[in-house]
Formats: structure tokens, sequence, C-alpha cells
């Protein structure tokens, strides 16, 4: 099926990549693009799409069913883990020397490999802390 390149998908896209740092929930991603044009259905159908494709990444938060979305495309994501603060939503990129460390200590003392395109680890960041 080919992919159609559309003013909505345009605009979804360029509100992800321009917030890589976060992740959003559809109802939030449709209040920021709904006065621009951009449908709920779009949205839905747009995510579906980027997600099958690997430029977004499906999550879940512990105690909730509500889907949120990130926007995993950008390249400073590339190799890193993702730290998510439980209280503000944003997301964090984990150094690469210390991703690397960490996959590799797993990997050492448990003999399981993490796959670090799909990893998120949840938190408080220092900013909520205080």
């Amino acid at each position: 099926m080919p992919e159609y390149s559309t003013k909505q998908r345009a605009l979804l896209l360029d509100f992800l990549s321009t917030h890589a740092d976060e992740t959003f929930c559809v109802d939030s991603i449709c209040s920021q693009l709904g006065s621009q044009g951009v449908s709920k259905s779009a949205v839905y159908r747009n995510l579906a799409a980027l997600e099958a494709q690997g430029k977004v990444q499906r999550l879940t938060k512990g105690g909730s069913r509500r889907a949120y979305y990130r926007y995993k495309a950008a390249s400073e994501c590339t190799g890193h883990l993702h730290l998510s603060c439980e209280k503000c939503g944003k997301t964090y990129h984990m150094p690469l020397g210390a991703t690397n460390r960490l996959i590799d200590n797993v990997k050492q003392n448990s003999d399981f490999e993490i796959d670090r395109t799909e990893t998120v680890l949840y938190g408080v960041c220092s900013n909520c802390r205080k």
C-alpha cells in the first residue's frame, strides 16, 4: 500500500519532531493541531502508520490504559535508552556511555540483551523531585 504524504501527516510529523523529548496522548496532539485542521481520525491513522514505519513509539504508563506516543526517528534518539518522567512526561536521552555500560552490564550478568530502540525507563526527573 503506498504511503500518502498529506498536509495532516506533515503537520503531525513536524509537531512530533519538534517535541522529540516528550510523550503525547492523542487528545494532547489533537488539542495542539486541531486549530490547523488536523482531525482526530487523521491523528490515529497517521500515528498507526508512523508506528509501523518505526518513526513513532507507542507507550503505556503504569496504572493507565491510555496510549502515549514518542517520536523516535530523531537522530539524537539513535542508540540511546530513554528516561521518562512519570510526573511531567518529559523524555530524556540517557547519555550514550551510560546506555552502553548499562546494556553491557545486563548482558554480562543476566545473559539478556536489551533492545535499545524500544526501551524506556520510568522514574522522576530532577526538576520534579525539587
